[in-house]
């Protein structure tokens, strides 16, 4: 898939969350990049063989204090091509459906929610 549509899907998956979620994100950047490097990976104790999909990085909301305030962004990565990996031979309401997750999971992350937290609610 090109990056362009890739984006698009992004760009529409956010703008689908409810007003009352999309007005509580600020300072966060969304990017997206084809595969974790190593050493993200690395630093987050996988290896090559687990698929990462999509990482936060940042200060949760429920985490910040009154001292936060003139910080760079927190940062939501989507890995297009691990998407895309995982969805190969699919059509794209698949990598669709897999990119709202990815999202929809890295923003739980940026409202707080732990790993074990979102995985239940999936």
């Amino acid at each position: 898939m090109k990056r362009k549509r890739f984006e698009e899907l992004v760009v529409k998956v956010i703008e689908s969350f409810p007003s009352e979620i999309r007005e509580k994100i600020i300072n966060l950047e969304i990017v997206i990049e084809d595969f974790p490097s190593r050493d993200t990976l690395s630093s987050l104790g996988l290896n090559q063989s687990v698929p990462l999909l999509g990482l936060y990085q940042g200060v949760p909301l429920t985490c910040r204090g009154h001292y936060y305030g003139n910080v760079l962004p927190d940062k939501i990565i989507i890995f297009q091509k691990a998407v895309e990996t995982i969805c190969q031979g699919k059509n794209d309401m698949e990598v669709e459906r897999l990119v709202e997750q990815v999202i929809k999971h890295e923003v739980g992350h940026y409202f707080g929610l732990s790993e074990s937290q979102l995985r239940k609610k999936t």
